[in-house]
């Protein structure tokens, strides 16, 4: 009886000890990303590399795609107006054959003979240069046209060759995806959110001059962290907000695996001051909203994959069910949208 109650006391004095500290237990349901033994995007660290490198493969090769299909068309449209530009050169040519066919090619012997004098026959050998300076860059433009029209159909053919190819590296990058996800115990399809949606556009990130993405480094200052992310990231993040996606985020921590590390990834918080439970009501809304928000605009701000709420949205194969979490808010993406951009 007496260690009994010795332990009731002992217990309530670590209570009240706990109440005038202002200390709180975090249990699971409050502990942020990356802090529950996830290794940082709910799922081992083999599984992440093999989606990064799928989806990063799958959107180049889309992207390498259509300027393919770009430069294509460009190159239809020289061929297009080549071939315009042959019907009159070709005429040039065969105007000139059939005159010289009726009255014979101007020479010097026939200049010679039909001058009266000398002066005449100067005259006639300075119309003999100019008509051949003439014929001479007839033929000229029209050979050029010729070779124009076929470097433009040998381009043709190797944009053709190059988009199926394109084609082929896609197709094999979402089996990468998938298998990687069937692999892992998840990945089968899931349905697309529909407790909200965001058709808001957001402003294209920087790309180089033939349209893909440029290298970046984990370079800026992070505003969410004392860490740092890259330009792409931070522009992704600022574009959300500008939109009004204003609850709590945190972008740049050390992990094992995943983006965050590099600066290529931020979480969401679906509550507004920071990660807690599972979301529901209102938040959940608006998590649905965010990621439908990043997917709407993953090619203007070059996004990578999206998670949220035990799903994981790839370029690919767009959501798939994602539930290699611990059985956490955080872990399982319930309480925050997860973006990575390449």
């Amino acid at each position: 009886m007496r260690h009994k109650t010795v332990r009731r006391r002992t217990a309530a004095l670590l209570a009240l000890l706990v109440a005038l500290s202002g200390l709180a237990f975090v249990g699971p349901a409050a502990a942020a990303p990356g802090d529950t033994g996830d290794d940082g995007e709910g799922a081992p660290k083999s599984l992440i590399q093999q989606l990064e490198a799928a989806s990063k493969g799958f959107v180049e090769a889309k992207e390498a795609l259509a300027r393919s299909k770009s430069r294509q068309a460009q190159l239809a449209a020289k061929l297009k107006q080549l071939d315009a530009d042959l019907a009159p050169r070709q005429a040039a040519i065969d105007e000139i054959i059939q005159k010289s066919y009726r009255t014979g090619r101007l020479g010097p012997m026939t200049a010679l003979l039909g001058a009266d004098s000398t002066s005449g026959f100067l005259d006639r050998a300075e119309t003999l240069e100019t008509v051949a300076v003439k014929e001479n860059q007839v033929v000229a433009d029209l050979k050029a046209n010729r070779d124009a029209q076929a470097q433009a159909k040998l381009a043709i053919d190797i944009e053709v060759r190059n988009q199926a190819k394109q084609v082929n590296v896609m197709a094999k990058r979402k089996v990468q995806a998938e298998a990687a996800l069937k692999a892992a115990n998840t990945g089968g399809d899931a349905k697309e959110p529909t407790d909200g949606g965001s058709s808001d556009k957001a402003t294209p990130t920087k790309r180089n001059s033939d349209g893909s993405l440029p290298s970046e480094g984990c370079t800026e200052n992070d505003p969410t962290t004392s860490g740092c992310i890259t330009p792409r990231m931070l522009h992704a993040l600022k574009q959300a907000q500008s939109d009004g996606f204003d609850h709590y985020v945190a972008c740049f921590r050390h992990q094992n695996s995943g983006e965050h590390p590099k600066g290529q990834a931020c979480d969401f918080a679906a509550e507004k001051k920071g990660f807690g439970g599972v979301a529901s009501g209102s938040d959940k809304a608006y998590g649905t909203r965010l990621a439908n928000y990043f997917i709407n605009n993953s090619d203007r701000l070059g996004v990578l994959y999206v998670i949220w709420f035990k799903r994981i949205w790839l370029p690919s194969s767009g959501w798939k069910a994602y539930s290699r979490g611990n059985g956490d808010p955080s872990s399982d993406h319930t309480n925050h949208v997860h973006l990575s951009v390449r």
